[in-house]
């Protein structure tokens, strides 16, 4: 196995670097996505991704250009305080969603593509990554980490405690914004290479499984990123060795280990109390 994870790493150097990358950040991110109670956020974002980086394969744009404006207007549509409106944010981002994912289709029929480049446009392939993805990625997703950890605190304090924040000082709707607009920058910036499907996975499996295991923000965070990282790895070499889609393999792999997690944790408190019971019996 290690000499197969030596070729794997020598083949596809740029592919497990960017999967890598992609993982990190949106794991860490992640977090704070299912914190706020917005997972749909996140399939939301990355079909609008998907439908930017269509719209500009049709206009003959770069892909990232397409992908990053498209996300950004839906950003800011989506960092509107709605807790204050008889329209949820859910039924927002519902509605962007089945819109991005049906403009995506409408694009990519009128444009001439075969079925490979459509699957590839709305599913991405992590093992096609070129150089050139990777560099993008690393500096892009690179900047959007390091201002997100930079600002990490007020980003929590915000999300937190809304009105708390205010009374210290804080613009919480402003925070909020700049979070939102990191998020879609990240998920813009990944769908290329990661598509919609893996994109949003990582978005919100990973955190859960962080959020069952731990209480504290940096062991949660920590305990995501090494999650979503270890399933890219295991997924990249899963795919090679059997030739399956590297992309649905990972996630495969990220949903399998959320249901053990919840398996287990349903399952050892259960354990527990029967052990107790068995113990006093002797």
């Amino acid at each position: 196995m290690m000499d197969d994870l030596a070729v794997l790493f020598d083949v596809f150097p740029y592919a497990i670097g960017a999967g890598l990358i992609i993982a990190t950040v949106c794991s860490v991110l992640g977090v704070f996505v299912v914190l706020k109670r917005v997972v749909f956020i996140g399939i939301a974002l990355t079909q609008t991704a998907a439908a930017g980086i269509a719209l500009a394969f049709v206009l003959g744009a770069p892909p990232m250009i397409g992908a990053t404006v498209l996300t950004l207007l839906t950003v800011t549509l989506l960092a509107y305080p709605y807790e204050s409106r008889r329209i949820p944010r859910d039924a927002v981002l519902g509605s962007v969603y089945v819109f991005a994912a049906a403009l995506s289709i409408l694009i990519v029929s009128k444009s001439g593509f075969g079925l490979t480049e459509v699957q590839a446009l709305l599913y991405g392939d992590l093992i096609v990554t070129s150089p050139r993805d990777f560099w993008v990625l690393l500096f892009s997703l690179g900047a959007v980490f390091i201002c997100f950890l930079f600002f990490l605190r007020p980003i929590l304090f915000s999300f937190l405690d809304r009105d708390q924040a205010r009374v210290v000082g804080l613009n919480a709707g402003l925070w909020e914004l700049l979070f939102f607009l990191l998020l879609g920058l990240a998920a813009s910036g990944a769908s290329k290479v990661g598509g919609s499907l893996l994109v949003f996975c990582y978005l919100t499996v990973p955190a859960m499984i962080g959020l069952s295991f731990a209480n504290r923000l940096w062991t949660t965070m920590t305990i995501s990123a090494l999650v979503a990282c270890l399933a890219t790895i295991t997924g990249i070499y899963v795919s090679y060795r059997s030739d399956l889609p590297t992309n649905q393999t990972i996630v495969v792999i990220l949903c399998g280990l959320l249901i053990f997690t919840a398996s287990y944790r349903i399952a050892m408190p259960r354990l527990r109390r029967l052990r107790h019971r068995l113990a006093g019996h002797k």
